[in-house]
């Protein structure tokens, strides 16, 4: 049965790309520098942009000039003592002269010749640098502005470099100054073998456990997982998805973007998809709960230089994957300038080029502030931001129970967790006490390479090490997803920060002197320290918690090139964490669904996983229970009743009025259903050869996205049953379908 199928939007036109805002330009503006050096403090930096509203598009206004004053490790203060020559020469500007427009040569640093060959906003960015420079005393940046040859050499080079410092410069809050002064307190921090931590305790924070497959209620919010869900769908409505996606996924072995690497070789659905119609069926979930059809979850996917062009082209070929016009925007980081050594040298790729590093995931709190957008949405009266990473398709399921758990609790940040094993190379979510000040204890991330010192130094001093009764670490794994209620994220963003999370630096060095860098290395930043802030704005009253739940549940990113999981597996390792392990992940969680659903149903243990291409992956069936069919337990155990399925079965359902009674899978079957039609499919038989895994052979010339994999799923046969007009129907045992009306 085919009927009409929900009108799609076309693509982004040239002339009109509404569907897709683009919030990706750079602050362009020049700041005249004055003629004191006591200025020299206050750099170009942002002011919260204004935001107009028009036909479901949320526009950003252009930035406003404002001042920044750079902190986290930036110079309040430039000694006034600076050297009397300097300051002479300085003072040879005209009081109605803008430094920018001569300080290269009023320094006899660069040429009159050269310093006209750049624009204004060169001159600019070349002035902070140099004068930053002289004040810090180091003369650390001389190999960037220094040296250059006489005009006609090399000109446009010179406006090339220029330009990338003015870039660079105008991208980072409090500019190229304030960046340069961080790194260099950093830097020292790092020799000096600085403890972060030495004046704080962990201990384990409060938080929630829910069990998809346990019908108790939690002992601390007194929900089972089901109420925990039906809470979040209460809220659902009044959220807000961030998609970080800054990276490729040349780790996995890809060239590509990995929002478009395949979930799984079924349905070949990409990333992108899956969580679009995750985020779809949420909101047609709201429609059905408030009786508001208006209702719309926008989501905003953080891109950078290397994925945003193919971003942009993944939603554009695929009608913005069912997304409302104006429902998808796109935010863009910059990266930052590489380092070269302790004192903060900026790292050239050439004589003429500063070679840069990405930033990190931390850089979409201050985006989401800068373009105004969480302005807009607080005044919207949205309530929650829910963050997700890229590849990890089964967290997507914890959303729901995560936020009933944030609202039944008041969580102003509440991230979704996993049972950590000890000494395991994942974060902890765990609660520092401050020896001295309790205003600075916080619930934060803690990295593993600094969560077993820091025990070792407390308590026990065992370290990090598993609790007898649990096997597992005491502290909750961190997956990297969270939830944030929407008023604390807008004053703690409003705060001078900005939302410019606290950095780190994480160099290798060449030897015990810890001086020379075996490669440059850059500031960082993480998501999920945004804690740091919350606790800075708010102190005590900051709500931070966590939700854990079961692995096979939440957790099974895509992360790892298939060499480097086969490397694990041989090593012992139970998560290679490849394209195959999180496919075949995602086909036994919904194998655990469907036989807490009732169905019988094959479970694969660790013991019947079997070996393809290396990596252990599960024998079938092979289920996929669409967001069209089921987001929540509720819905599971409503839809599906009885039956049986073998273990070299293929299911896919889609449609939210779709119930499935008795059935009887040998083989491969697929059933989607459109809007408004109501099927019931009872006590259908399926014997057909389904589909079946091939192993690619070692060698073998395949695309990147099969050689990931290392096999194909060979499609042989599939009964599948498509309804898309909307009335009454009723499949029975022959696969046979009946209108009832």
């Amino acid at each position: 049965f085919n009927c009409n199928k929900r009108q799609r939007l076309p693509p982004p036109s040239s002339s009109s790309k509404a569907e897709i805002h683009n919030h990706t330009h750079k602050n362009r503006q020049t700041m005249k520098l004055s003629t004191a050096i006591s200025f020299l403090p206050l750099v170009a930096g942002f002011t919260s942009p204004s935001i107009s509203t028009r036909s479901n598009v949320v526009v950003a206004s252009p930035l406003k000039p404002a001042f920044y004053v750079a902190r986290g490790g930036s110079q309040d203060h430039i000694n006034a003592s600076t050297s009397q020559s300097t300051t002479a020469s300085i003072s040879l500007a005209s009081s109605s002269t803008s430094i920018e427009s001569d300080i290269g040569p009023s320094l006899s640093i660069i040429s009159q010749g050269n310093w006209d060959l750049l624009s204004a906003r060169g001159k600019a960015a070349l002035s902070r640098l140099i004068l930053w420079d002289m004040a810090s005393g180091g003369g650390g940046q001389k190999h960037v502005y220094g040296d250059w040859p006489e005009v006609g050499v090399e000109d446009e080079e010179k406006r090339m470099l220029a330009e990338q410092i003015a870039d660079l410069d105008g991208s980072y809050p409090g500019g190229l100054p304030a960046y340069l002064s961080k790194a260099q307190t950093l830097l020292k921090e790092s020799a000096d073998g600085t403890n972060p931590f030495a004046e704080f305790e962990a201990y384990v924070p409060e938080g929630e456990s829910l069990s998809f497959e346990d019908p108790n209620a939690s002992a601390h919010t007194g929900m089972t997982f089901s109420e925990a869900e039906q809470a979040g769908l209460t809220g659902i409505g009044d959220t807000v998805f961030v998609l970080v996606a800054g990276g490729l996924g040349e780790r996995l072995g890809y060239s590509g973007i990995k929002l478009g690497l395949e979930t799984n070789t079924v349905t070949n659905k990409s990333y992108l998809e899956v969580y679009a119609k995750y985020i779809q069926a949420m909101q047609r979930m709201a429609h059905i709960k408030t009786g508001k059809d208006h209702i719309r979850i926008p989501l905003v996917i953080m891109t950078s230089d290397d994925t945003d062009p193919l971003t942009r082209k993944l939603l554009e070929d695929n009608d913005n994957f069912g997304f409302d016009e104006g429902q998808v925007t796109i935010v863009k980081q910059e990266k930052v300038a590489a380092l070269s050594n302790g004192n903060a040298g900026l790292s050239m790729k050439s004589k003429w080029k500063v070679e840069t590093k990405p930033h990190g995931h931390g850089d979409v709190h201050h985006l989401l502030y800068r373009e105004g957008l969480v302005d807009h949405w607080y005044n919207e009266g949205k309530k929650h931001v829910i963050f997700l990473q890229d590849t990890n398709a089964l967290v997507i399921n914890s959303v729901l129970p995560t936020l009933g758990v944030s609202i039944a609790k008041g969580f102003h940040m509440n991230s979704i967790c996993i049972p950590r094993l000890a000494g395991e190379a994942a974060g902890a979510i765990a609660r520092l006490e401050h020896k001295t000040d309790p205003e600075k204890s916080l619930v934060i991330n803690v990295e593993y390479n600094q969560l077993d010192p820091l025990l070792s130094n407390q308590g026990d001093r065992k370290g990090d090490v598993a609790d007898p009764n649990t096997g597992h670490s005491p502290f909750p794994g961190n997956a990297n997803n969270i939830v944030i209620e929407m008023g604390a994220y807008e004053r703690t963003l409003r705060g001078e920060d900005q939302g410019v999370v606290i950095e780190f630096v994480n160099p290798k060095y060449k030897d015990d002197t810890r001086t020379e860098f075996k490669k440059p290395t850059r500031l960082e930043c993480m998501m999920q320290d945004i804690p740091k802030l919350f606790q800075k704005e708010m102190g005590s009253e900051a709500n931070i918690g966590f939700t854990m739940f079961d692995r096979w549940f939440t957790f099974s990113p895509a992360k790892n090139s298939l060499d480097a999981g086969v490397e694990d597996v041989k090593k012992g390792g139970k998560a290679p964490g490849t394209m195959s392990s999180a496919e075949s992940d995602k086909y036994i969680q919904n194998q655990r669904k469907l036989k807490f659903a009732g169905v019988d149903v094959p479970v694969t243990e660790e013991k019947d996983l079997v070996s393809i291409s290396g990596i252990p992956v599960t024998p079938g069936p092979r289920i996929i229970l669409c967001p069209g069919f089921a987001i929540t337990q509720q819905e599971v155990v409503e839809k599906m009743e009885g039956g049986k399925i073998t273990q070299r079965s293929t299911l896919v359902l889609e449609g939210e009025d779709l119930k499935v009674k008795n059935l009887d899978l040998d083989g491969a079957l697929i059933i989607r259903t459109g809007h408004d039609c109501n099927v019931t499919v009872d006590g259908l038989v399926v014997r057909n050869k389904g589909f079946e895994l091939e192993e690619v052979p070692e060698g073998s010339d395949v695309p990147e996205e099969v050689a990931i994999r290392g096999y194909t799923m060979k499609k042989e046969e599939v009964m599948e049953i498509i309804i898309n007009e909307p009335g009454k129907y009723h499949v029975g045992a022959d696969g046979e379908v009946k209108k009832l009306d």
